[in-house]
């Protein structure tokens, strides 16, 4: 879908982001390029110690993709807000699937503008990050 502020309606959904399998390479990728380096993301030693049973995705990752899922959908510059809440864990080897709806159409400060939430799950169904987004439509 195309975004066309005039054309937004509620029940709107985004396109959806399929990601491909967390790996060990794309949380070392993401790492270094974050700067988070947070050994429980990257030393399965680290991560077993403290009661894992591998390392697992930052957290970030999973907001990283959902701010990318949204600004595929509508021009960055339009993106008035956006927040999330930390619902799971992504661990290695899970798909990671990104998705939002329009749920509402509102004036904010005098602009036109739609909520959108937004939600990362895992291939399972988990939802693992759910957030929302306000965008402008003028």
């Amino acid at each position: 879908m195309t975004f066309d502020a005039q054309k937004i309606q509620v029940g709107d959904a985004l396109p959806v982001l399929q990601l491909a399998p967390i790996s060990r390479t794309t949380l070392a990728l993401f790492a270094g390029a974050s700067g988070d380096h947070n050994p429980i993301h990257i030393d399965i030693d680290f991560a077993k110690k403290a009661g894992m049973k591998d390392v697992f995705a930052h957290g970030m990752l999973s907001m990283a993709y959902l701010a990318r899922a949204l600004a595929q959908w509508v021009p960055q510059r339009r993106i008035l807000s956006y927040g999330v809440r930390f619902a799971a864990i992504t661990q290695l080897g899970d798909r990671v699937q990104c998705s939002g709806r329009v749920v509402e159409k509102l004036i904010h400060k005098g602009r036109p503008c739609a909520r959108v939430e937004l939600t990362a799950a895992k291939a399972s169904g988990d939802v693992t990050l759910a957030g929302d987004a306000l965008v402008a439509l003028d």
